[in-house]
């Protein structure tokens, strides 16, 4: 199989997104911004900010079948250069001038090809080197146009589509048993917690507002935020240990920070986004966390539905102190206890799919760049 290596920008078109403002609040025209990466690959276009497009013009930033989207710049290192792919044409989402669009005007390069190569690691690594040997702070249209892509002939290409694909659609069918079970587990919580529709809440007695039993409290109290610590990309060795950032996990390294079971909080960048890490975990200086001791499922699922705000103008961020005065109302320990082992259930099967997806995705990553530059045979 023949490679040639392309650069970028003679495939295709980018382009930077929309500038608005406060004052283009309201609705009409959806628009991606860096908060919706996350892990998503393609967006989840009912979770998207809306604006009034009076006064700006959109038109030509309204997004295609076969765009893709760049995080541009954001207090989150981790995120930069991350991507997005776009299946159908949208008549009424574009995206922020935080991200790049790029748009394929090529008839040598299928724009899923493009899109799978951008989400591999040797891409985010080649951009990392970029940066000066940390995750680029700034990306723009140059560092873009300029970057190198291995090229196959078109049904080459369209064979790597379909084994690649082959992997995606076993992770994402994942993704789909462990959104459901992650849904059912809120909602027990909101049943039993927000609704007051416990075991027993028929004949519980209620005290000021509250059940028999139950305190409230803050979560400075019960469960104290802390503070993450640096780990750049370059520094990170691969290891068993994974990396957390406030979108997730982020990497792995050979070394842990934190023992045990615990659970980690947004601090910068992806403010209060809350996640549960099963197992050793190294969380960097974008994030809380909270200590093993204590980390139940409990907190973890009344921890979303705490509304946290950013309380930094500049670079999103949360404040411990605000954060620490948040109300919380704990039950009584019996029902907590049984919270906890019905909860078990749901997270424990959802820890096995996510370790699934993990070995797919690193077979997956394995796999794509030799089948792209030529050392895997494709049979076409």
């Amino acid at each position: 199989m023949s490679v040639a290596e392309v650069k970028l920008g003679e495939l295709g078109e980018l382009r930077n997104g929309l500038n608005y403002s406060k004052a283009n609040a309201g609705t009409g025209l959806k628009v991606i911004s860096v908060k919706n990466f996350g892990d998503l690959r393609t967006p989840n276009y009912s979770e998207l900010d809306e604006i009034n497009p009076d006064g700006i013009n959109a038109k030509d930033s309204l997004l295609k079948a076969g765009d893709v989207i760049f995080v541009r710049s954001n207090g989150n290192k981790d995120l930069i250069g991350r991507s997005m792919f776009i299946e159908e044409d949208q008549t009424d989402v574009s995206f922020s001038g935080f991200c790049i669009r790029f748009r394929n005007t090529s008839n040598r390069a299928r724009s899923k090809y493009l899109a799978y190569f951008f989400r591999s690691p040797v891409f985010r690594r080649t951009l990392s080197n970029l940066g000066g040997g940390v995750n680029i702070n700034n990306l723009n249209q140059k560092v873009l146009a300029n970057f190198p892509i291995p090229l196959p002939e078109l049904d080459a290409q369209d064979h790597i589509l379909s084994v690649i694909s082959a992997y995606d659609d076993l992770i994402e069918n994942n993704r789909r048993r462990i959104a459901l079970l992650e849904q059912a587990a809120r909602l027990l919580y909101r049943e039993w917690f927000v609704h007051f529709r416990f075991p027993g809440h028929e004949t519980a007695t209620f005290v000021d507002g509250l059940p028999e039993g139950w305190v409230q409290t803050t979560l400075g109290e019960h469960c104290p935020f802390v503070y993450g610590k640096a780990l750049k990309a370059d520094a990170r060795v691969e290891g068993d240990v994974d990396v957390y950032g406030s979108s997730g996990i982020v990497g792995s390294h050979n070394k842990l920070l934190v023992e045990g079971k615990s659970i980690v909080v947004g601090r910068k960048g992806n403010v209060g986004s809350v996640f549960w890490a099963g197992r050793d975990f190294w969380p960097i200086d974008t994030v809380y966390y909270i200590s093993p001791a204590n980390s139940d499922y409990f907190t973890f699922y009344a921890l979303k539905n705490v509304s946290f705000i950013s309380t930094d103008v500049a670079v999103p961020g949360l404040n411990r102190d605000f954060a620490h005065s948040r109300k919380l109302i704990i039950p009584d320990q019996d029902l907590l206890d049984e919270f906890n082992t019905k909860a078990s259930t749901f997270l424990r099967q959802s820890e096995l799919l996510i370790d699934q997806n993990t070995k797919l995705t690193v077979a997956r990553d394995l796999l794509l760049p030799r089948l792209m530059d030529g050392r895997l045979p494709v049979d076409v």
